[in-house]
């Protein structure tokens, strides 16, 4: 794949996690990891990130009837769409990102 279509993938995988949750990272994953480094990297630290937010949203979830699961859920939600722009960005540019509260899962 050429470095303009891997850096548009990229892209779309970063933005499809904002607006999908984790289902576009782990397809561009799973479809995509073999097309180029940079593709690779991209996907797996967007799957990473979208997979601890998954864990952050059942986590408020589960202490919303505490009230302190609201400010987690808020939290998760904000750090989506500001921490999935920026990589965004990133890719759209051909800068490698790694999201600063991703835990590692998929390398």
């Amino acid at each position: 794949m050429s470095p303009p279509d891997q850096r548009l993938w990229a892209t779309l995988i970063h933005i499809g996690g904002i607006l999908f949750g984790f289902l576009p990272p782990l397809i561009g994953y799973l479809v995509l990891k073999d097309r180029g480094a940079f593709i690779r990297a991209h996907s797996a630290t967007a799957l990473n990130f979208q997979i601890t937010l998954l864990i952050a949203y059942v986590v408020g979830w589960v202490l919303a009837f505490v009230l302190i699961g609201f400010l987690i859920l808020f939290a998760a939600w904000v750090a989506a769409i500001v921490f999935g722009i920026i990589a965004a960005m990133k890719a759209n540019q051909g800068q490698p990102y790694v999201y600063p509260i991703a835990i590692k899962f998929v390398s």
